[in-house]
């Protein structure tokens, strides 16, 4: 039986900034220390969700920067994919990690409304400076990249997410001083924690549909198949698999029964029209067909295995 593989590439592979990664993690980690030091000496919980949430920023542009520099790698023997999900798989740690850190602080927020404590306002509003400073300066090396890459995309939310809860912090700082109220220091904790869930949560829904192997959203399997059968020759098109290796390739096999015992050369005029087909509708550019006539097997478009 013979089989064809091909492929379209047509990969617009962004030049991804690692280095631009490497300057926002040592920008991080110094966030990251300060707030810590000064959450603990101010008795500011914001000021420490904040840290919090930045180490899970550290620990996500950690993971980031492995998986650009795994992405990256060669295919071998053993990996005939070479790393190329490694970015997915980060994208899906890094929302898991958000949204995890985001139910501790609303939990932690909640005992606070109870028992608001008085806070050192002045170090909460030096520090929630520092936050923003280069936060702002790590969103802005990585905007570029993040329209293109998931991964990307996940360290910039999480940079933007923490520029957004700096600028919250010094609202409540700037209160706390001039007002005495307390309990804005909780309510930002509160606030912050919920746009953590709200911006991790679709991050990892896309992240999850891709390493479960589910047909993209904009790929309609029965058009195509209608589209495929429509061509001479082709009398059914079944055992069909669309899914997404990475951000840059879908990928799309099926088994078609031919209505006679064509050539391989004629095969290959009908395989390169298919090729030409799906990759111009629908962006789809890695193609593997087995072609089959009068084979006995489930002729279903989806097959149970």
């Amino acid at each position: 039986m013979p089989h064809n593989h091909s492929h379209n590439h047509s990969h617009s592979h962004s030049d991804l900034k690692g280095r631009n990664l490497l300057i926002s993690i040592l920008l991080n980690i110094l966030i990251t220390a300060s707030q810590v030091v000064g959450g603990v000496l101010s008795g500011s919980l914001a000021l420490l969700s904040d840290a919090l949430h930045n180490f899970s920023d550290v620990l996500s542009l950690v993971v980031s920067y492995a998986a650009n520099r795994l992405a990256k790698k060669q295919a071998s023997m053993h990996r005939t994919f070479g790393y190329k999900r490694a970015e997915i798989l980060a994208a899906f740690v890094n929302a898991s990690t958000l949204i995890i850190v985001a139910v501790l602080l609303i939990i932690e927020a909640f005992k606070r409304f109870r028992n608001p404590e008085e806070i050192e306002s002045g170090l909460v509003i030096w520090l929630s400076l520092l936050g923003i400073i280069a936060n702002g300066l790590s969103v802005l090396l990585l905007k570029k990249d993040s329209k293109s890459n998931m991964n990307m995309r996940s360290a910039y939310l999480h940079l933007l997410t923490d520029m957004m809860a700096s600028v919250a912090v010094l609202i409540g700082g700037l209160l706390m001083k001039f007002y005495e109220i307390y309990w804005v220091d909780s309510a930002l904790t509160l606030t912050i924690a919920l746009y953590l869930i709200y911006m991790g949560y679709d991050l990892l829904k896309t992240s999850t549909k891709v390493l479960m192997l589910f047909t993209p959203d904009n790929i309609p399997i029965k058009k195509i198949v209608e589209e495929i059968n429509a061509f001479e020759s082709i009398k059914n098109v079944h055992h069909v698999h669309v899914w997404q290796l990475n951000e840059d390739e879908v990928h799309l096999e099926a088994h078609i029964d031919f209505t006679e015992d064509i050539t391989l050369s004629e095969f290959d005029a009908i395989l390169r029209k298919i090729e030409d087909l799906v990759f111009s509708k629908y962006d789809i550019n890695h193609v593997n067909i087995q072609p089959e006539f009068e084979k006995v097997d489930a002729k279903d478009v989806i097959v149970q295995d």
